[in-house]
């Protein structure tokens, strides 16, 4: 595998590289507690290195910076919007009004509008919604999209983190109504966040649709920032309190599985990134790994990390470690549903 090599997206029959620039941590905005963020000019040139080195595809969205990612992508791209495969998304409360966010018909269409004017563009390739909304029906929500599709606002739509249901159902919905389907979603996958092979992901094959799978470092569990020393508690570099909190036996069978990853990684004389980003993209259904550097030392490890090819033996033996379809801890899926998160939805 290298930058080389393009991957179609889904059925669109568009080529894309096999890892996206995601810009979650561009812009003064995305600090706080996920680190230190990266100023407008670092982030240009961050960017321009990606498309220099093969980099087709980015990802960003409208609540990252509130706005400022997608200005700083907007400015980057000028001059070479044509030759990136742009992708952004919806959902996400864009202001004080709590109206300014869902899935809904009339938030769409005001976002899509702030969208392209901060990306300076006049489409956008992939317009995906970032979470599911379960205040607004489906079938709005669709076909809202498929009309963008037909003003020529966006070329293709998706979703983010769908549960298994509600990627059939968007399916369903779409071809009894007549309406384009959606034709990609976003997931978390990892080495150490593998639940979406159970259904997900084979469900994404069966309809064609493209993938794009965020956190290949399970959010940094498998970054090498983890310590673990026989004996002695666990500890994190820079650790995160909730996220991180490693008191939980779940996230101490996560933690000594990171910790054997890591040792996997040392015996192949790999980087813990390279085999991450290595499994990431083996699996055939994974059209584009999303990578999310802060800086250009953070790239540059995540672009050699493209050519690394893992034998059957190497995924064997991280299956041995973590099997698949294991996911450690619940929020590792990405957006809990509702009768999972509110007690009194599931008690009466």
């Amino acid at each position: 595998m290298s930058l080389s090599e393009l991957r179609v997206f889904g059925r669109s029959g568009t080529p894309i590289s096999q890892l996206t620039l995601g810009t979650m941590n561009f812009g003064e905005g995305a600090g706080g507690p996920h680190g230190a963020p990266t100023g407008a000019d670092e982030s240009i040139r961050i960017i321009h290195t990606a498309l220099d080195s093969g980099i087709t595809a980015i990802d960003t969205a409208d609540v990252y910076s509130q706005g400022e990612s997608e200005q700083v992508v907007g400015r980057a791209l000028r001059g070479r919007r044509d030759d990136v495969f742009l992708a952004t998304k919806f959902h996400g409360q864009m202001s004080a009004n709590p109206a300014h966010s869902g899935n809904s018909r009339r938030w769409i269409t005001q976002a899509v509008e702030g969208s392209l004017r901060r990306l300076q563009t006049d489409r956008i390739d992939l317009y995906q919604a970032h979470r599911p909304d379960y205040n607004t029906d489906v079938l709005e929500t669709i076909t809202t999209l498929n009309d963008l599709i037909r003003q020529g606002k966006i070329l293709y739509y998706g979703t983010s983190v769908f549960t298994p249901a509600q990627l059939v159902e968007a399916q369903w919905l779409a071809n009894t109504n007549h309406l384009i389907p959606p034709l990609g979603n976003q997931v978390p996958y990892s080495m150490l966040v593998r639940g979406n092979e159970r259904d997900v992901l084979p469900i994404a094959q069966q309809y064609g649709l493209g993938v794009l799978a965020y956190g290949p470092l399970a959010g940094g569990w498998l970054s090498g920032s983890f310590t673990f020393e026989a004996g002695k508690a666990p500890t994190r570099v820079h650790s995160l309190p909730g996220r991180y909190d490693i008191s939980g036996p779940a996230s101490e069978r996560k933690l000594l599985a990171a910790d054997a990853l890591a040792r996997l990684a040392d015996k192949l004389e790999l980087s813990l990134v390279d085999l991450s980003i290595g499994f990431a993209l083996t699996h055939p259904a994974i059209s584009s790994v999303i990578i999310g550097p802060r800086n250009e030392e953070h790239l540059q490890a995540y672009l050699g990390a493209a050519d690394v090819r893992l034998s059957e033996p190497v995924l064997d033996a991280i299956d041995d470690l973590v099997p698949p379809g294991t996911n450690f801890v619940e929020r590792d899926a990405g957006a809990i549903v509702p009768s999972i998160e509110f007690a009194e939805l599931r008690r009466r």
